[in-house]
């Protein structure tokens, strides 16, 4: 044993939501006998496999004490192991920027059906309201869609004052709501980042791996028929206060060119999946060390990072003798003491990492 730590493998860890889905992820995981039973008793595999997984996480549900952690396969929660040695798990420069937070989310999400209308509070916002370092910017990688017609909805079409959106969240109109989104038909291989403040909602049929930094502040415009009251959506804050921080501005369709982007055909081994500075918040690359047929050996650098496997096989090395099998539907956190480490085999494999630290300060 080198006594350096390595990566972990991670088991399913999906929090009760209120939505529908779960039947992608139990598909990417591979179903268990369980949820063979539960679907040949008129069941659904999303009856065990809930529609978001959290994967990775040192981060509760809002106002909970352990929804939400990973529990490591030691039994200790993921937080407690990093807050125990950071800078082996984060890297000393993370650690000065970003203290001992790992300053990611990552989560598997299957909308089963449209998820409401909502945004999310900016870093000053958070901490002026909930005592946060962090606000909640977010970004959706398109793995997979089914139905007639999968489509997201970032931003008003149209700049919105805020006294309309404070009426359509008094009286709950929900075909305002949406209709003043921009509607965008997804594909698999498209990305969409989300900034705090900016409305939106996962239309169903979308199954997307999801970046967001280590919150969950979701402040609900359409609560009704999800929530179980205003105070739900709210946080406790107040309509009129939350939609301080809702940005009300138009996004054409050059500026949603800004935050959308389409991957599919590209055939690079090592794909940069979202928009231009969201590295502020968070980074994510497509690794595919054998794609049409290449034997390409990945080199990655040391870094904390949460890896889904999409498809596939293959290996990963760290620089301390470990190797772990990739596979599809399997899930690993890498702590930044594994060191520099390669990658190779007919795998597909997203890897999300915090920002860099230079690109954070800490408050």
């Amino acid at each position: 044993m080198s006594g350096h730590l390595e990566p972990i493998r991670l088991p399913a860890n999906q929090p009760p939501q209120f939505y529908r889905g779960g039947d992608a992820i139990a598909a990417l995981r591979g179903a268990s006998s369980e949820c063979a039973d539960a679907s040949s008793a008129g069941g659904s595999t999303s009856d065990v496999y809930g529609p978001e997984d959290w994967v990775g996480s040192a981060t509760t549900m809002f106002g909970q004490e352990t929804n939400g952690l990973t529990k490591l396969p030691s039994g200790v929660w993921l937080r407690d192991a990093v807050r125990e040695n950071p800078s082996a798990w984060l890297g000393a420069k993370h650690v000065e920027a970003l203290g001992d937070s790992t300053g990611l989310l990552v989560k598997l999400l299957d909308a089963g059906q449209r998820l409401p209308v909502h945004f999310h509070p900016s870093d000053s916002f958070a901490k002026r309201h909930f005592d946060s370092h962090f606000g909640k910017t977010e970004a959706w990688i398109v793995v997979g869609t089914y139905g007639d017609d999968p489509r997201v909805y970032p931003g008003f079409k149209e700049t919105v004052d805020k006294a309309t959106v404070n009426e359509w969240a008094r009286t709950q109109d929900a075909p305002a709501m949406l209709g003043a989104l921009n509607s965008v038909a997804v594909a698999p291989g498209d990305t969409v980042y989300i900034p705090a403040g900016l409305p939106h909602a996962i239309g169903e049929g979308v199954f997307v791996v999801e970046l967001q930094q280590p919150t969950d502040f979701s402040l609900t415009l359409e609560w009704r028929d999800f929530l179980a009251n205003p105070e739900k959506a709210h946080l406790g804050i107040g309509f009129e206060t939350a939609i301080e921080t809702l940005d009300t501005s138009g996004w054409d369709e050059e500026r949603l060119g800004s935050i959308v982007r389409r991957t599919a055909g590209d055939e690079a081994s090592t794909v940069d999946l979202l928009a231009d500075g969201s590295d502020a918040f968070f980074r994510a690359d497509r690794l595919r060390p054998g794609l049409s047929g290449r034997s390409t050996t990945l080199s990655l650098d040391p870094s904390f990072a949460v890896l889904v496997v999409m498809d596939g096989s293959g290996t990963l090395r760290t620089e301390h003798g470990g190797e772990f099998a990739l596979r599809k539907g399997e899930t690993y956190v890498v702590p930044h003491d594994a060191g520099q480490s390669t990658m190779e085999g007919d795998v597909t494999v997203i890897r999300c990492r915090p920002p860099a630290p230079e690109k954070r300060e800490r408050s």
